[in-house]
């Protein structure tokens, strides 16, 4: 668990992803949470089906890398958003973060805070050297969020800018 001065980031275990997923308020129930208006995309939940649950559950792997960090307001007992890190470093040791504001909690900071925990966090593991992450183009508050993190853009495509952040040769 990680905790700033508004927040307080939790790891989500297995059983608590499955309860995520079904977005029925299992989850805030057991985290002792008030309710919450997530709304989970069919593309998020193909890829926490398919992609993120498989990997949390594999016990050869380091779930903190793969499991989504629950962003949770103190002061509101609330979550209001979610970052992960997609997967162990990789050889170059670079792992790759993902986030999300719940949309009624957008535009006051949560990620921009929640994100430098994150870094904070990965700074701390021997194994990892770089933090990477891509933006849609078109999201200027999520690459914003990078920028204020002192991520450096390294590249693009026709619909993403791609980011790097690197604290370790």
């Amino acid at each position: 668990m990680l905790e700033t001065s508004r927040l307080v980031l939790k790891p989500l275990s297995y059983q608590q992803m499955l309860k995520y997923i079904q977005n029925d308020n299992s989850l805030e129930a057991e985290l002792k949470l008030n309710n919450t208006s997530m709304k989970i995309s069919s593309l998020l939940k193909d890829a926490l089906e398919q992609s993120i649950l498989p990997s949390v559950a594999d016990e050869s792997k380091d779930y903190l890398y793969s499991t989504l960090w629950t962003v949770i307001d103190k002061s509101e007992n609330t979550a209001v958003a979610d970052v992960c890190f997609q997967g162990e470093p990789n050889q170059l040791g670079e792992i790759e973060i993902g986030y999300g504001t719940y949309e009624d909690f957008r535009g006051k900071g949560y990620m921009c805070e929640a994100v430098q925990a994150m870094i904070a966090w990965a700074k701390k593991q021997a194994r990892v050297k770089a933090i990477i992450a891509a933006t849609d183009k078109i999201n200027v508050a999520s690459y914003k969020i990078l920028e204020k993190n002192h991520f450096v853009k390294v590249g693009e495509s026709d619909e993403q800018f791609n980011w790097r952040l690197v604290f370790r040769d």
